[in-house]
């Protein structure tokens, strides 16, 4: 089966790296894949993760500023895809590339469709607290994340776990599953079901202004906050008059004190009162140009006892 493949994060690499485990029953005639990037404090143009690995597997990389651009249907047309594959790709499919898809175009999609349609969903199935999250493969419309299931996969949110490393889990998943979904849809036994438009809810993109941490908040919408935006852009709180980024977190027993008390260390957490009766361990912090330390080490280098206010 030639597919061609369309990704560019991480999550998009794991997906790409099954398909080139498989050469016998998949052959990867391109990839297409975003624009390098600039990052860094150098702001030095970067690959993504899916061009640097598929340049190692001698694979023809295409990175379109607009993928609709007419002068991408000749590429797509001379590569003669059986199978058009998506996994984060950040721009929308033209239809009339999917069309040039012999069997469904397939997008691999890091949520329970149809919750948390769009750029985002891992991230906010955490803030929003959700027990569970998972991978649909559904079939692809021009229409955002809009296209029948094929197959899916639910997967349970650990208490601890980040955006970070929830992604990773469901990358596996994603990879599996889109194998898995790859066979049946060659061998007729796979049918889309429509997605129900009224359970729909949207995944808006992660922003920097998200990040601002209120200690009015109860500890357990705190923690989420705090694991939903980790790795980027981490939730934060001002402490004498610079930026302290929070990574990691547990909610804990409180005590009665304002919202923002330090209420001492526990363990290698320094425990927080929050909103509602409540309080968090913060377990790992971060201040400016400094590395991660422990809730407690921070508390012991900042000289915070029981009482001062985390502001």
């Amino acid at each position: 089966m030639r597919v061609l493949f369309l990704g560019t994060p991480e999550f998009s690499a794991v997906c790409l790296r099954a398909l080139l485990e498989n050469p016998r029953n998949y052959d990867v005639c391109g990839v297409f894949t975003q624009p390098d990037r600039p990052s860094g404090r150098g702001h030095r143009l970067h690959a993504s993760p899916v061009k640097e690995l598929a340049l190692a597997r001698g694979i023809e990389v295409f990175q379109p500023a607009r993928l609709r651009a007419e002068e991408n249907r000749p590429v797509v047309e001379r590569l003669r895809p059986d199978v058009i594959v998506t996994a984060s790709y950040g721009q929308l499919v033209p239809t009339w590339m999917l069309r040039l898809s012999r069997l469904y175009p397939v997008n691999v999609h890091a949520s329970l469709l149809p919750r948390w349609r769009g750029a985002s969903p891992v991230a906010r199935a955490i803030l929003a607290g959700d027990a569970s999250s998972g991978v649909s493969i559904i079939v692809m419309e021009e229409a955002l994340d809009a296209g029948g299931v094929l197959s899916s996969e639910e997967l349970p949110i650990p208490p601890e776990a980040t955006a970070g490393t929830l992604m990773q889990a469901l990358a596996d998943v994603g990879a599996r599953l889109m194998l898995r979904t790859l066979e049946g849809m060659q061998a007729g036994r796979l049918t889309p079901t429509p997605q129900d438009e009224a359970r729909v809810t949207w995944a808006k993109k992660i922003t920097r202004a998200e990040s601002p941490v209120s200690w009015e908040k109860p500890a357990a919408e705190i923690h989420n906050q705090i694991r939903g935006l980790n790795p980027w852009p981490a939730a934060s709180v001002s402490f004498r008059g610079e930026r302290l980024s929070l990574w990691r977190s547990l909610p804990a027993e409180a005590v009665d004190a304002a919202p923002g008390t330090m209420l001492g260390v526990h363990g290698d957490a320094m425990r927080v009162r929050c909103g509602g009766g409540t309080a968090l361990d913060l377990l790992e912090v971060q201040r400016p140009g400094k590395r991660r330390v422990s809730g407690r080490d921070f508390a012991a280098g900042a000289r915070l006892k029981p009482g001062d206010l985390l502001r």
